[in-house]
């Protein structure tokens, strides 16, 4: 019985000590892009300035998408995009 409440008590304790579990496990990173609007916008709720650049179609290269998503998710239907 004494070895179960020692069990029970490691268990207990590795919970409670486990509540600050990722805290520590990051790297603090200086961000490069801090003030850029290209990449963040003028305010934090505008859009960046990049998302109105539009590109034209190139219709030759969803034959080669479509390819590739077919050899990566060959078993499932939903990833590939049927035209």
């Amino acid at each position: 019985m004494k070895f179960y409440k020692i069990v029970a008590f490691v268990a207990c304790l590795a919970l409670l000590s486990s509540c600050d579990y990722q805290k520590y496990n990051h790297i603090e990173q200086k961000d490069l892009n801090t003030g850029n609007e290209l990449v963040y916008g003028v305010s934090p709720d505008s859009l960046p300035r990049q998302m109105s650049l539009k590109y034209e179609a190139k219709p030759e290269l969803e034959t080669r998408v479509n390819d590739i998503r077919a050899k990566l998710y060959s078993g499932t239907t939903s990833a590939v995009v049927k035209q």
